[in-house]
């Protein structure tokens, strides 16, 4: 196929709409997962380790996904059995997941809710993958940014209801948010899993549904053809890296940490199973959707932007915004005003999750796209596990335990990704 057709927005939207139920479960899981663990008796400083699951399997699974998914058609196509599969293992694990102290009768809470939490992002990266491809697979280069802005903007909106609903079902329908006993989650919390499960499920299915995708012989090119049998790595893939990475390992620490540094500062209280942390993090749900709901009203503006600065530009206002907005967490009086610096954090969120992409997509052979957004992901994980290992040390020896100073060190981070944005040299269209 020399020529894609650009797609019609709602075309756009079905391909991209199974994305909205993966950022439903995950937000859930962003949200509400520290607390889990903690409510299990992790300690704070190990917080980090737990979390190390996420980007280890999202590294060693998402190119074995990209390759294999490259290589795929059946009667579902090439991506579309693999969101599927990943559909269904995601909503087993949010079913199980609040329901690890049922399920240890030999083994401590806190280590099943490790494991579970290692499957669901490892279920969740099985169906996370095939999607960055497909928007490349079915849509013309000049419908890139598009593309991924659509989704950027089905990923805040899911995560926007993922983040709020335990505190909509506890504050407002009248679910009970506390727990029945020591070490059990409340219902809430476990009825918003339950719920993301069948939300996520009926996403991936309407994608399915609703979207063809073209066989293998019609994405053959003439410059796929002179590149057949060789691999490369687009120099755009090396400059991104360390943009990669520092954005990465800022938002990596801000998930881990801003219940706990919360709950100190505002709520006085380190205590996961006491009353005034749980509020904590229903009010961290809060603040955690603010920021998605932000991402999906700037998603749209994005490409707009891009074409009047460039994409790396644009990335690197995105990316300073959301720096200082991390960094005013440390003289923010009030907990409610932590609102604010969540609409700076949702702008950056928005960029993250589509200028790089829109960046990578245009210089990748369109046969080996899975398996390149695969190695990609690396740039994801990497700093993830980085922040994982060291982070809870940094916390203990030189934070003095004040999981505050963490969010600050993100700001920091968040703020280099933004100068490094700025060296791309990006492919013009």
């Amino acid at each position: 196929m020399k020529i894609k057709p650009p797609l019609s927005f709602w075309q756009i939207w079905n391909m991209s709409f199974g994305f909205f139920g993966i950022q439903f479960g995950f937000a859930l899981q962003n949200g509400n997962a520290s607390r889990i663990l903690l409510t299990f008796g992790a300690d704070v400083h190990h917080l980090s380790w737990f979390w190390l699951v996420a980007p280890i399997t999202g590294m060693i699974i998402q190119p074995i996904i990209g390759y294999f998914s490259d290589k795929t058609w059946c009667r579902l196509g090439r991506r579309r059995p693999y969101f599927l599969a990943g559909a269904l293992l995601t909503s087993m694990a949010l079913v199980l997941m609040p329901n690890a102290p049922h399920l240890a009768s030999f083994i401590a809470p806190m280590f099943i809710g490790g494991g579970l939490l290692m499957i669901l992002d490892a279920s969740i990266n099985i169906s996370m993958e095939p999607f960055r491809a497909l928007v490349a697979d079915k849509l013309p280069e000049q419908q890139h940014a598009l593309g991924f802005s659509v989704q950027t903007l089905l990923i805040g909106i899911g995560a926007v209801l993922g983040s709020w609903l335990p505190y909509i079902l506890g504050n407002w329908m009248g679910v009970s948010k506390t727990a029945t006993a020591h070490g059990l989650i409340p219902a809430n919390v476990t009825w918003s899993f339950y719920i993301g499960a069948f939300v996520l499920l009926a996403a991936i299915l309407w994608t399915v549904s609703t979207t063809s995708e073209y066989p293998p012989e019609q994405l053959e090119n003439a410059t796929e053809e002179k590149k057949r049998g060789k691999f490369f790595i687009p120099p755009i893939m090396i400059q991104l890296l360390l943009v990669q990475f520092f954005s990465w390992f800022a938002l990596f620490s801000m998930w881990v940490y801003t219940t706990p540094a919360v709950a100190l500062r505002f709520y006085g209280s380190t205590d996961a199973n006491s009353a005034v942390f749980q509020e904590a993090g229903d009010w961290v749900g809060i603040l955690f959707g603010v920021y998605n709901g932000i991402s999906a009203i700037i998603s749209l503006l994005l490409p707009i932007v891009a074409k009047r600065l460039s994409k790396k530009y644009t990335h690197a206002i995105a990316l300073t915004i959301g720096g200082l907005s991390l960094l005013s967490f440390l003289i923010i009086p009030d907990p409610h005003l932590l609102i604010i610096p969540m609409i700076g954090i949702g702008i950056a969120w928005g960029s993250i999750l589509a200028m790089p992409y829109a960046m990578l997509a245009s210089s990748i052979p369109p046969k080996q796209m899975g398996v390149y957004m695969g190695l990609f992901n690396m740039s994801i994980t990497i700093p993830q596990i980085v922040s994982g290992i060291f982070s809870g040390l940094i916390l203990k020896y030189f934070f003095a335990n004040n999981p505050v100073l963490c969010i600050v060190m993100a700001g920091v981070s968040m703020c280099l990704a933004a100068i490094s944005s700025v060296y791309i040299k990006e492919k013009q269209v």
